[in-house]
């Protein structure tokens, strides 16, 4: 990992607390938070970030979809820095789907999130701004706003028979792909 930053585990207090609104935007801090969460993302195998899971109980948070050995049918987008994010959901219509967490390593849990959300949020440059996110971008965004909240995905699960080891995952990931070709 990048400078040396580790990312906090599940049972570290600050994933438990809800974290605090930015004042400053334009803070110095601020800025090499956000650096250290993007380099984060970019040497892991990680889609989304929190700043919370790397020591800092702000609400920050990034959103970095690309395909990884982690999630492989991922879509590859730019990365997304959030501050002060809020989201509304624009259908009720939920989807179970597995997660996984940098903060919790070598479990999957099946996880229901809404499909369709709209999320207001400021950038980096202090600008409101309105974004419309669908299917896994999305997953990944309630995801990472849930570490805002002093939530670990764990927490929404529906079942305990939901939750596998990460290597049950990928047996699974490896017998739908065979399926579907064959």
């Amino acid at each position: 990992m990048s400078k040396n930053i580790e990312i906090e585990q599940l049972g570290a207090a600050v994933l438990r607390m809800t974290a605090v609104p930015v004042e400053n935007v334009k803070s110095p801090k601020l800025g090499e938070v956000i650096e250290e969460m993007l380099d984060i993302l970019s040497d892991s195998k990680g889609v989304g970030l929190a700043a919370p899971q790397i020591g800092h109980s702000i609400q920050v948070l990034a959103v970095a979809s690309k395909p990884t050995s982690r999630y492989p049918n991922a879509p590859l987008m730019e990365p997304i820095v959030m501050i002060n994010p809020v989201f509304q959901p624009l259908t009720q219509e939920q989807e179970r789907d597995w997660e996984g967490c940098l903060s919790i390593p070598g479990i999957r849990a099946l996880i229901p999130r809404y499909r369709k959300i709209i999320v207001d949020y400021t950038d980096m440059t202090g600008t409101l701004v309105t974004l419309e996110l669908t299917g896994f971008v999305a997953r990944v965004f309630q995801h990472e706003y849930d570490h805002l909240q002093g939530m670990v995905y764990l927490d929404r699960v529906e079942n305990n028979r939901d939750i596998i080891s990460e290597t049950e995952f990928f047996k699974l990931l490896a017998l739908q792909k065979s399926l579907l070709h064959a």
